[in-house]
């Protein structure tokens, strides 16, 4: 049987890369944020698993492929030492076609907790957008939404920056 690991969930375009208030389709456009290494490092000499859980319809819309989304979340492992332990995408949009992965929906968490062995109650969910924190709270994880706006009312606690949620985590520990 797998031991039970906690796990720090993380939303990607706005969390792990500038959300650019359009759909980045080239490589050349997608931009790592600075300064993300640190606090994800930090994370895992902690013990947690980092797992990547992001919508990326783009790809039912027909504007990029799976390939895309990969070679940016390579972009995102050059840009941390590699400290990603999973990524999980879901392609579809409701434009194009129904999915049950697509935040705010819980499958793309309910597989990686199962094939991880994550333990839920000690586990978190870093997102910018109200989306990412409804299935985590609805699984019984704690919540950082990371906005300069007004807190989701999924929201455990609400940050500006990715270093910021790192240390309300380190502090519930």
């Amino acid at each position: 049987m797998m031991e039970s690991r906690p796990c720090v969930f993380l939303d990607r375009d706005g969390v792990l890369n500038e959300e650019l208030g359009y759909q980045v389709t080239r490589l050349e456009e997608f931009k790592v944020i600075e300064d993300i290494a640190a606090p994800l490092q930090k994370l895992k000499a902690a013990g947690y698993l980092l797992i990547v859980i992001t919508n990326q319809s783009g790809i039912a819309k027909g504007n990029y492929d799976e390939n895309f989304v990969l070679e940016c979340h390579e972009r995102i492992q050059q840009a941390c030492d590699g400290v990603l332990d999973d990524l999980y995408f879901a392609p579809g949009h409701e434009s194009v076609s129904k999915s049950l992965s697509r935040k705010p929906g819980s499958l793309m968490f309910e597989r990686a907790i199962a094939r991880h062995g994550v333990n839920v109650s000690e586990s978190w969910m870093i997102g910018d957008k109200e989306r990412d924190l409804i299935p985590a709270k609805k699984l019984g994880m704690q919540t950082i939404h990371l906005t300069d706006k007004q807190a989701s009312e999924y929201a455990d606690f609400k940050v500006g920056h990715l270093a910021e949620a790192v240390e309300v985590i380190r502090s519930a520990q």
